[in-house]
């Protein structure tokens, strides 16, 4: 997966920051990130940003996904020249935000993986994987991904045989043993907080492995699918399926409730350090201040403990 840095505004200040909210189907692709040669979210965005405004347009995100995850509520920013956010309205009395939001979805449509494009069954009723929810003026200091507060991801298991709705089965985990919510919650408890997650993710050379864990828990909705909810001020690579893919063996009854303490403490990954399967993922939120005061000093604070 390539990285790549935020996008930062100019040291004159000449451009503006343009926050866009997306929704999509990760099925379709091979995850966020551009990848030389696949279909990517983050790429077939940034082919309709180019189309627009005729230069390569570079996304900054709040949280890559992996391939097969979805989105609900992943937030993004771009920079533009000043130019180029009023030419969005053409010279007529229309908001540029408005018109980047209808331009920039009939864009992307265009750029969609084959797959995916198959879905468009009806001109009248186009199923875009990728939508995009909102476009806006940033507030000054807004970065997409260091201000952030938090992001909420929900993992949904049917775990037993009259709970498996065909339906439904690009987004909800078929699990073949009954789950039990007291054991999952009971193990679930000692990870929160500031935690060292090394033996839950995939290290980054140089990155730290510390999250602040503020949420992870199960509950039954009212059809009893079992949901898992998991929400931390930031992510390691593959940290909540394998966070899910652990707990889903106390769950059953495999392991103990302290086993996913011990795991933890243990900062080592072992042969059960098992992913849980990406489609039943779903990025729901990421969180910001209330107070635009505050977005540029939680970005810097953020990037400093983030960034080697």
């Amino acid at each position: 997966m390539n990285e790549q840095m935020p996008a930062i505004p100019s040291a004159d200040g000449g451009h503006l920051r343009v926050r866009i909210d997306f929704a999509y189907d990760g099925g379709p692709f091979s995850g966020w990130a551009v990848q030389p040669g696949l279909p990517t979210v983050q790429g077939t965005i940034e082919s309709g940003l180019e189309l627009l405004f005729r230069r390569h347009v570079r996304l900054t995100v709040a949280g890559r996904t992996d391939a097969g995850v979805h989105a609900r509520g992943q937030v993004t920013h771009i920079d533009l020249d000043p130019a180029e956010w009023s030419a969005l309205s053409r010279g007529r009395e229309i908001d540029p935000a408005a018109a980047l939001k209808r331009r920039l979805q009939a864009t992307v449509n265009r750029y969609l993986p084959p797959n995916a494009a198959a879905r468009t069954v009806y001109a009248a009723n186009p199923a875009s994987p990728i939508v995009v929810r909102a476009v806006s003026l940033a507030p000054a200091g807004f970065d997409a991904r260091f201000s952030a507060l938090w992001r909420r991801y929900s993992y949904r298991i049917a775990d037993r045989s009259e709970l498996q709705d065909p339906l439904s089965r690009g987004t909800v985990l078929w699990h073949s043993e009954e789950l039990d919510e007291r054991l999952l919650n009971s193990g679930a408890q000692p990870l929160l907080g500031l935690q060292d997650f090394r033996a839950f993710c995939k290290p980054r050379p140089g990155a730290t492995t510390v999250r602040e864990l503020q949420r992870f828990e199960f509950e039954r909705e009212v059809d009893g699918v079992l949901r898992a909810t998991v929400q931390a001020d930031a992510f390691c690579h593959n940290m909540v399926r394998a966070l899910i893919g652990s707990a889903l063996r106390v769950g059953s009854g495999e392991e103990p409730p302290e086993w996913l303490g011990e795991r933890l403490h243990s900062r080592r990954k072992d042969a059960r350090s098992v992913l849980a399967p990406a489609h039943p993922l779903v990025l729901e939120e990421v969180r910001y201040p209330d107070d635009a005061a505050e977005l540029a000093l939680r970005a810097e604070l953020t990037r400093a403990r983030r960034e080697p």
